[in-house]
């Protein structure tokens, strides 16, 4: 399953953003979705993930109330909504598809990853 992630941009402290995630020509209504970021020289971290159905989400502490993930299974899509963002915000932001159905937080069970939408944010 190829992903292709996009929406990112470079903002100023305080705008929001909606990064897209999609899989053209394939589906992934039966698996759990995530967002995880990474910064140049750290590890990649967990910002969101959103069940197969939709219903259920999680995120990390960090974003929680700034963050909103969602998934639209008749398009393919997942989303991610951020609001108020922050100059520590600013990171390489990843979509991807777990092996599981429910939510999972870990990237090792992430088997397919998009490309990376860069966020930068300037205060």
């Amino acid at each position: 399953v190829q992903l292709q992630a996009s929406g990112g941009g470079s903002v100023q402290a305080g705008d929001s953003l909606t990064l897209s995630c999609v899989a053209p020509g394939r589906t992934f209504s039966n698996y759990s979705m995530g967002w995880f970021r990474q910064v140049s020289g750290k590890e990649r971290e967990f910002v969101a993930a959103v069940n197969w159905s939709g219903r259920v989400t999680n995120s990390a502490d960090s974003v929680k109330g700034r963050f909103t993930i969602s998934r639209d299974n008749t398009k393919n899509t997942v989303y991610l909504q951020i609001d108020s963002l922050k100059p520590e915000d600013t990171a390489v932001y990843y979509c991807a598809k777990s092996l599981y159905s429910s939510i999972r937080v870990t990237p090792a069970v992430y088997d397919y990853w998009g490309q990376g939408t860069q966020v930068t944010v300037s205060s």
